[in-house]
C-alpha cells in the first residue's frame, strides 16, 4: 500500500468510527441470527398470516431481536390466539427471554437461566450476556439396502459484548455409519456437506462438519455482520430459487437496514469455493507427500443487494441483484449501492470471456388480504432478451419462477393446506465461464432441483397439541437434461423446456411427525415413500421407502 493510499484510507476509517460512536450514542441494540430451522419461524409466519404481526422474513435468518419483539406484540394481544397459541407463545417467551427488562445478573451452569429455560450455561452481568449448550444430532434410517445412523457432536454459544456487538458460534462434527448412504447429495434438498477426506462415494463412514458463526455491529434499525453462515432469499415449501439452503455456509459480510417503517434494504457479498484448481497458481511443494502440488482454488465471490417496499400491511414488494465473480476480488462489488450489472459491462468492456455473471429476481408476498392466506411468487432472471420474450425464434427466457399459497384453519383451528409449482427453465444457473456458475463447493445456491426441471408440491400441516406439528407432503418432480454451452450461447431458437433428452419423474409421499418436547429439543420421525429415480447414477441412497427417526439438541 504506498503513501497517498494510506492518507486516503486513514480518513475514511476515521468517518466510520465517529458514526459508529454517534450511532451509539442514541441506540441500543444486539443482533443474533436464529437459525432458519427454529419452529418460531412457521409459528410468527402462521400468525402473519392470519393478520395479527408483521413478520419481515423474506430474506432468513432474521434476528432474535425481531423475534423477540414480535412474540411481545403477540402476547399484548393474547386475545386474539386460540389455548395452543397461548401456550406456544410462552414456550418460546421463555426461549427469547434476553431482552426482558427483568433479567437479573446471574451465572448458571446446568441450570435454568432467569427465564427458567434449562441451560448448560448462562451469564448475564451488566451488558455481556452469554447463552452455550451442547449441540447433539441422532438419526436413523431405514429402507430396503439401506440401514445408516448419523451422529453429531458440538457445541453453540451466542451472546451480547456492550450495546451493539453480538457473537454467535456454532460447529457440529458428524459421522454417517453403515449402508446407503447419499455422501455427493446431489439431487436431494438436503444441504451439501464437504467430506474429511475424498473417499468412495459408496463408502459405509462418512464424516464431516458443520460450521456457522458471526460477529455483529448493530444499531437501531440496521446491522453489519462478519461470518459463516447460509442467507435464504424468497419462499417457498420445496425449494427456494434465489438463495436456499442447498449449498454449504459460506463466509460472509452482511448488511441490514431499515429507513423507514415501509421500506428495508439488505447486502451481502460472500466468498464462494469453486472447486476448480487454478493451475496457473498452483505449485511444485517439493515433496511427494499427498501429491507433488499444492492446489489452490479459482476464487470465486457473490454479491447481492435488495430493495423491499411494504405499501400496506401485509404486502411485501421485493427487488434483487446479484452477480457471481471470480479469479479477483473486486472493489466495486464490495460497494453495496452498486449497479452490478452496469459495473460489470464498465470492467469487462461488454466481453463474455471477461465479464462475470449477473442475475436479476423479483418476489411478491401478500399475507391475510385473503384471509388467513399466503400468496407468494418469485421471478429469477438469469438472462432474458426483453424485446424478444414471446419470440420463440429469437427468446432467451433462461429464468426460474415460483408461485405458492397456503389457508390455515382450514375447518379446524391449526390445521393448513398449501400447494406451490416451481419451473426452471433450460439453462438458468449456468454460465460459460465454470468458476462463475451459481454454485458453491458444487452444489447449487438456489433451488436444489437445477435447471430445466419443474416441481409441484402440495401439504397439509395440523398441530394436535402445542409444539408438535404433523403434516403431509406430496411432491412431483420433472427434470430434462442438461444442454451444452453451444446451445446456451447460439441454438436459435433456444431449446424448450424438457426437451432436451429424456424427462426423469419422481413422486414422493412424505408423512411426517415434529415434536419441540423442551427448548432446543427435538424428537421426528417420518416415513416416507417414492417411486421413480432422478439421477440414479447420483442417488446411491434412494429407496422405494424410507422411514427415519431422530432426536437433536442445542441449534
Amino acid at each position: 500500500m504506498n503513501s497517498l493510499h494510506i492518507k486516503k484510507t486513514i480518513p475514511l476509517f476515521s468517518v466510520l468510527i465517529i458514526g459508529f460512536s454517534f450511532i451509539a450514542l442514541k441506540s441500543n441494540a444486539q443482533v443474533v441470527y436464529e437459525n432458519p430451522t427454529n419452529p418460531v419461524y412457521k409459528y410468527l409466519s402462521r400468525q402473519a398470516q392470519k393478520g395479527n404481526i408483521e413478520f419481515n422474513d423474506l430474506i432468513q435468518p432474521v434476528s432474535r431481536k425481531q423475534i423477540a419483539s414480535l412474540l411481545t406484540s403477540l402476547q399484548d394481544s393474547s386475545a386474539k390466539l386460540s389455548t395452543t397459541e397461548q401456550k406456544e407463545l410462552a414456550f418460546y417467551l421463555q426461549e427469547f427471554s434476553e431482552f426482558s427488562t427483568n433479567v437479573k445478573d446471574t451465572t448458571t451452569f446446568f441450570k435454568k437461566d432467569p427465564a427458567g429455560r434449562w441451560r448448560f450455561l448462562s451469564v448475564t452481568k451488566d451488558d455481556f450476556l452469554l447463552r452455550g449448550d451442547p449441540a447433539l444430532t441422532f438419526e436413523t434410517f431405514q429402507g430396503k439396502n439401506k440401514s445408516m445412523a448419523r451422529v453429531g457432536t458440538g457445541l453453540t454459544f451466542w451472546g451480547h459484548a456492550g450495546k451493539h456487538i453480538s457473537f454467535q458460534f456454532y460447529f457440529q462434527d458428524i459421522t454417517d455409519r453403515g449402508k446407503g448412504i447419499d455422501s455427493t447429495r446431489i439431487f436431494t434438498p438436503e444441504t451439501g456437506i464437504i467430506r474429511t477426506a475424498n473417499i468412495n462415494p459408496n463408502a459405509k463412514t462418512v464424516n464431516y462438519s458443520d460450521f456457522r458463526g458471526n460477529i455483529t455491529y448493530a444499531w437501531e434499525n440496521g446491522a453489519i455482520s462478519f461470518g459463516k453462515d447460509q442467507m435464504l432469499w424468497g419462499y417457498g415449501q420445496g425449494g427456494r430459487l434465489v438463495l436456499s439452503d442447498k449449498s454449504p455456509a459460506y463466509p460472509n459480510i452482511r448488511i441490514d437496514y431499515q429507513p423507514l417503517k415501509w421500506l428495508r434494504f439488505n447486502y451481502i457479498h460472500a466468498w464462494l469455493n469453486s472447486a476448480l484448481v487454478d493451475s496457473a497458481r498452483s505449485y511444485d511443494k517439493g515433496n511427494p507427500h499427498f501429491g507433488n502440488n499444492r492446489e489452490i482454488y479459482i476464487p470465486k465471490f457473490l454479491a447481492s443487494h435488495t430493495l423491499s417496499f411494504i405499501p400496506v400491511k401485509g404486502l411485501d414488494l421485493s427487488v434483487g441483484e446479484s452477480v457471481v465473480y471470480s479469479d479477483n476480488l473486486d472493489v466495486g462489488y464490495l460497494i453495496p449501492v452498486m449497479f452490478f450489472k452496469a459495473y460489470d459491462q464498465y470492467q469487462s468492456r461488454y466481453k463474455l470471456s471477461t465479464g462475470a455473471n449477473s442475475q436479476f429476481f423479483f418476489s411478491v408476498s401478500s399475507r391475510n388480504h385473503l384471509p388467513k392466506t399466503h400468496l407468494y411468487g418469485s421471478l429469477f432472471i438469469d438472462e432474458i432478451r426483453t424485446g424478444a420474450i414471446f419470440n420463440a425464434s429469437k427468446s432467451r427466457n433462461q429464468i426460474g419462477y415460483s408461485v405458492g399459497a397456503s389457508v390455515t384453519d382450514v375447518l379446524v383451528p391449526y390445521l393448513t393446506l398449501g400447494g406451490e409449482y416451481s419451473r426452471i427453465n433450460p439453462y438458468a444457473y449456468n454460465n460459460l465461464i465454470p468458476a462463475q456458475t451459481y454454485t458453491n463447493q458444487s452444489y447449487l445456491m438456489g433451488d436444489w432441483i437445477g435447471q430445466n426441471a419443474d416441481r409441484v408440491t402440495a401439504w397439509v400441516n395440523y398441530t394436535p397439541i402445542p409444539r408438535m406439528v404433523a403434516s403431509f407432503q406430496f411432491t412431483a418432480i420433472r427434470k430434462g437434461q442438461e444442454g451444452n454451452l453451444y446451445d446456451q450461447y447460439f441454438a436459435e431458437p433456444q431449446p424448450k423446456f424438457l426437451s432436451e433428452g429424456p424427462v426423469e419423474t419422481q413422486k414422493q409421499y412424505l408423512l411426517e411427525v415434529n415434536y419441540q418436547l423442551l427448548n432446543k429439543l427435538y424428537v421426528k420421525t417420518s416415513f416416507m415413500h417414492q417411486d421413480g429415480v432422478i439421477r440414479p447414477a447420483l442417488q446411491t441412497s434412494a429407496v422405494p421407502n424410507e422411514f427415519k427417526f431422530g432426536v437433536s439438541y442445542g441449534f
